[in-house]
């Protein structure tokens, strides 16, 4: 089972890391980042790179796709087409699930993969899915068929391990969990614009997404 995992300039890191982190321990998987171009790509405050190891055009029957969001600077550029769109059309087709987390599901909506279907964001990015035709969940993961979409950054390893438990059945994803010690309890109860305080869910509102 192949597993490409796309990068591209600013994306968020753990939004490819977290679900790579649990896919990659399917039996017999093989997981592989991808890029226009092979080589170290700079996450979305330049601070980190991972490496593609296979351009597009070396990966175009992947079993699984998973998408990572960025921020506005790094997505919004590629929702007017390109490689990146004409890559996830292509693999698309031979994918048995195509996934993204946060605002990589603005990337596949974008090209056309989520028309009709429901799907989920990052909060501050919901309401733009529905000009691609897509009903907008705030449900941390969403699964339309085989479509699996996940909420901003850290729902990237709950929506690994809704993969892994779809795939491999529940027990194998549970024993997965126990060893990455996934068993989240933050310090703060500020998570979603309906926990945190208001008058940040307002500054983010009214500012959009830091580091653009």
């Amino acid at each position: 089972m192949l597993i490409a995992v796309v990068l591209y300039p600013g994306f968020t890191a753990l939004d490819a890391v977290g679900p790579y982190e649990a896919l990659s321990r399917l039996p017999g998987a093989e997981s592989v980042f991808v890029a226009e171009q092979a080589g170290p790509v700079r996450n979305d405050n330049g601070s980190l790179s991972l490496v593609a190891e296979k351009p597009f055009a070396h990966v175009l029957r992947p079993d699984i796709v998973v998408v990572p969001g960025g921020p506005p600077g790094a997505v919004e550029p590629h929702l007017r087409g390109g490689p990146l769109l004409d890559w996830l059309r292509t693999a698309d087709v031979a994918s048995t699930w195509t996934a993204s987390v946060g605002t990589g599901s603005l990337l596949l909506g974008a090209a056309g993969l989520l028309k009709g279907r429901r799907a989920t964001s990052h909060w501050l990015a919901l309401d733009q899915l529905a000009a691609f035709g897509v009903s907008a969940s705030e449900q941390r993961v969403v699964v339309d068929r085989k479509y699996v979409t996940a909420a901003g950054v850290s729902a990237g390893i709950d929506m690994g391990l809704t993969l892994l438990g779809a795939i491999a059945g529940d027990r194998y994803a549970q024993a997965v969990q126990l060893l990455m010690a996934y068993d989240p309890q933050p310090p703060y109860d500020a998570g979603s614009p309906h926990k945190a305080p208001a008058d940040l869910v307002e500054q983010f509102r009214s500012n959009g997404f830091p580091r653009d």
